[in-house]
């Protein structure tokens, strides 16, 4: 199956950041969401790496949470320092480039890491469209984004 430009997009930044052996696929079923990316490619709802994207006061920030979780806003502006809010799908797009439901971990934006994603040897990141991913570690992912471990998760 050929790639659509936006995951072809995605492939071209892995490659280029030293990641070439990551390889985006596109599957027929979606992967919009943690739980149709987990069916569709058979893990646990945790193993899916939700990108979430926040706007404060400094900027902007690219939350990877486990598809388990939910993000704590109150926690997280606690740990940073400043008021944040959801960015909306217009500012998503603009600051990363992709749509909802396929923002990649490849997003030039400071980046936090939800704890939990570390207990799992094998993670799965939106690739570029709702219906894109691509496989890889925890520590594949802290390298590739540059991410900086929390607690990010609602109790």
């Amino acid at each position: 199956m050929t790639l659509s430009p936006s995951a072809k997009r995605v492939q071209a930044i892995l490659e280029e950041r030293g990641f070439p052996h990551l390889k985006v696929v596109e599957l027929e079923a979606s992967t919009r969401t943690a739980q149709e990316a987990a069916e569709a490619v058979g893990a646990e709802v945790g193993q899916i790496v939700k990108s979430l994207v926040f706007v404060g006061e400094r900027g902007a920030y690219l939350f990877l949470v486990s598809g388990k979780n939910r993000l704590d806003p109150k926690k997280v502006a606690r740990a940073l320092g400043e008021a944040l809010r959801q960015a909306t799908p217009e500012e998503v797009k603009a600051l990363t480039g992709f749509a909802i439901g396929g923002v990649p971990p490849v997003a030039p934006l400071s980046a936090f890491l939800d704890e939990d994603l570390l207990a799992y040897p094998r993670l799965w990141a939106a690739g570029g469209t709702p219906r894109a991913l691509f496989a890889l570690t925890p520590e594949e992912l802290l390298r590739l984004t540059g991410a900086r471990p929390l607690d990010l998760k609602e109790a």
